[in-house]
């Protein structure tokens, strides 16, 4: 069997670590990168919801090559239903819920003529595109050169159709967001990264709720096997 290359996937790791990064706008260096200003919008932070399942992802399959497989077995039910439950939680408290608020609310104010669409105008009317531009340049590099240097760390990878969907759902979506946020004329901008975040999110959750109930059975099998026998 080969062995994990570890220089590809450490650095395939480094560059889905610096996407999150952008995402989250979690440093200001990272945030002059995307052009000088804070991640716009919310559709790019609702990506990261995407890229940490990912990163989860590539974890266990790491841990599988590197460490004994019984035991990677029993704790990854576990681990994954505790992560999954926090998941949905989180995902239903603020990208989903925070993405539909605040979508009702420009589409209510850009609908209330005349003041309400002047407030809308005056709040959200002026989407930072080039912004945003640069900010999904940056991720689809970093997702493209982590999606490139994956296979490369170990072809097990490419085995994991979970792996590979999840991985093109992010690049996919990550396209998505660019090809929304230039495509609609730039005052409907702010409405449109809503939509999506809100599209994104419900991905996410989707995604989740099929973890947990992965997980769940991964952990009533763990717990049947430690159970005595006879």
């Amino acid at each position: 069997m080969e062995r994990l290359r570890i220089p590809f996937f450490l650095l395939a790791c480094w560059l889905l670590l610096l996407a999150l990064l952008i995402e989250l706008a979690s440093t200001w260096a990272i945030a002059r990168m995307a052009c000088e200003h804070a991640t716009p919008g919310i559709a790019i932070r609702a990506l990261a919801i995407l890229d940490v399942l990912l990163f989860h992802s590539i974890a266990l399959m790491a841990l599988q090559l590197v460490a004994p497989r019984n035991l990677v077995g029993r704790l990854q039910g576990p681990v994954t239903l505790l992560l999954a439950l926090a998941g949905i939680a989180f995902v239903l408290a603020v990208p989903v819920a925070g993405a539909f608020a605040l979508l009702m609310l420009m589409v209510s104010l850009l609908l209330a003529v005349p003041f309400g669409t002047i407030a809308y105008l005056a709040a959200w009317g002026h989407f930072a595109v080039h912004a945003a531009a640069g900010t999904l340049l940056l991720l689809m590099l970093f997702k493209l050169g982590f999606a490139l240097l994956l296979p490369l760390a170990h072809q097990r990878f490419l085995q994991n159709k979970g792996l590979i969907f999840i991985t093109a759902a992010s690049i996919g979506l990550t396209w998505l967001v660019g090809f929304v946020q230039a495509f609609v004329p730039s005052f409907l901008a702010s409405i449109a990264d809503a939509l999506v975040a809100l599209i994104i999110a419900i991905i996410g959750l989707i995604w989740l709720i099929l973890l947990l109930i992965g997980s769940l059975i991964a952990t009533i099998k763990a717990i049947r096997s430690l159970a005595p026998t006879g």
